[in-house]
């Protein structure tokens, strides 16, 4: 007991890095995300017309991004949501650099009532491990 006393704050900081690890990998399931791999998005892409939505910022985006993808940063999703109205029943890939922005953007979706909002796992960093296009 002397040595928790004598450490509480190293044994706090292990706890809480230990506690955010665990919610970079779990979090988006704690939600209710849904996450596809690059497969799993080139087949709703390819058979079900899903739609490409890109949430990084314009300068990640145009240094390149899934062809024909829409672009909608997160930080404007709520107010520019009205664009996505036409496209609630179909399938959304959502899409941003490493999978961490899109999997709040699929929450944000769902919440409106998308319930086909995908997360790509690993976002455009997994597409491009994959030797998948992007455009320019």
């Amino acid at each position: 007991m002397q040595f928790v006393i004598s450490n509480i704050l190293p044994i706090t900081i292990a706890f809480i890095s230990g506690a955010m690890l665990l919610w970079s990998f779990f979090g988006n399931r704690f939600r209710g995300v849904k996450e596809v791999d690059t497969s799993g998005a080139l087949q709703l892409i390819n058979h079900k017309d899903a739609i490409v939505l890109d949430v990084r910022e314009r300068s990640e985006y145009d240094a390149g991004h899934v062809l024909n993808s829409k672009f909608i940063p997160l930080g404007k999703l709520k107010e520019r949501m009205g664009e996505l109205e036409k496209y609630k029943d179909q399938p959304i890939v959502v899409v941003c650099r490493s999978g961490n922005r899109s999997g709040t953007a699929c929450f944000l979706l769902a919440k409106q009532g998308f319930s086909q909002a995908y997360n790509l796992a690993g976002g455009v960093l997994a597409w491009q491990k994959n030797h998948l296009p992007l455009e320019k």
